[in-house]
């Protein structure tokens, strides 16, 4: 039997956790991968009886549930905070908007979000950890060494006591490697896994879209990184073939533009070699759930995550038990 395929709800967080679950079962979703918002999984209402009536609710409509995301809050654990991360935040974290109180309310949300897997019954957190180095990407004025360890290493301890916490509640933390965070390649993923100490609570939720584009090898990453692949999305991404207006760091332009060098397709529409990544998720023995977190700009959601839905069901296989040729032998 082929893996469970569930939908990532962040993008529709305009509806109510009701409706959403309507939809995906509709369209024949296993599950959800659930968002921390404020109509999927409010942390502030963190409850035991709250948590057992979204349980029920997916329950009603079939659905299981493996994975609890929270990429906003996450991202303000250890970013530069500036006046864009206030429209991220709800205002109870964002308070006064100083810097170091709000990525002190942060660290302490997302633990309360590893308390809030472990009451929905589900292991696995995906989410940002931010980077207070990202601004230092582009080496120029050059950029020392130990500039770049030391933003690791505060990436570190910032994120020692929730990692700390979810080890105590048998709950583990997938960083989405993406531009903006501390990983966002094959290389500033191996030195963040260093500068943890391989902690066995941190590894990483797979998405290629954020990587193909960029010319990382998206295929050894999973290679690369087999035993700490937690969490794989399902997400595709166009890049041009002909140089472009706006270049791999998009040029301040709107996704959907028509000069970007690249963008999010719905899945089977982009340029993401699927194939290949279902034979190294088999390689790797990868048994969690195919969880579609839907992006186009120029496609209908619903449309959309009903079509990417076919798709994956249609790509995904389980390897063979057995040698093709072994009938072969004498």
């Amino acid at each position: 039997m082929a893996r469970k395929v569930t939908l990532y709800t962040a993008q529709w967080g305009d509806m109510p956790l009701e409706t959403i679950c309507q939809k995906a079962k509709e369209f024949g979703y296993d599950g959800l991968e659930l968002a921390c918002t404020e109509n999927h999984l409010d942390i502030e209402k963190l409850s035991r009886s709250y948590c057992d009536d979204i349980l029920a609710t997916l329950a009603k409509y079939g659905l299981e549930l493996f994975t609890i995301s929270n990429h906003c809050v996450g991202q303000c654990v250890c970013d530069r905070i500036d006046g864009r991360h206030k429209s991220i935040l709800p205002a109870r974290l964002w308070g006064d908007g100083e810097p170091e109180g709000v990525r002190q309310r942060a660290a302490e949300e997302m633990i309360r979000v590893g308390e809030a897997a472990k009451m929905l019954g589900v292991n696995t957190v995906v989410g940002f950890t931010g980077s207070p180095i990202w601004h230092l990407l582009y080496s120029f004025p050059p950029v020392a060494a130990a500039d770049i360890e030391a933003g690791f290493a505060e990436v570190a301890e910032r994120f020692a006591p929730i990692l700390e916490a979810y080890r105590n509640n048998g709950v583990k933390f997938a960083l989405e490697v993406h531009p903006t965070e501390i990983a966002f390649d094959i290389s500033s993923a191996a030195t963040l896994l260093k500068a943890l100490n391989n902690d066995p609570a941190f590894g990483f939720n797979y998405d290629p879209s954020h990587l193909g584009y960029q010319g990382v090898d998206y295929v050894a990453f999973i290679e690369i990184f087999a035993e700490k692949i937690f969490h794989v999305h399902m997400k595709d991404v166009w890049w041009s073939d002909k140089p472009t207006r706006a270049g791999v760091f998009g040029g301040h332009l709107s996704f959907g533009n028509r000069d970007r060098y690249w963008d999010f397709r719905s899945m089977g529409r982009g340029k993401i070699n699927f194939e290949e990544i279902i034979r190294a998720l088999n390689a790797i023995d990868y048994q969690g759930p195919l969880s579609v977190e839907w992006e186009d700009n120029g496609m209908d959601r619903e449309a959309g995550a009903a079509e990417s839905l076919k798709y994956v069901k249609k790509i995904d296989f389980r390897p063979s038990t057995v040698a093709f040729d072994a009938a072969f032998e004498k």
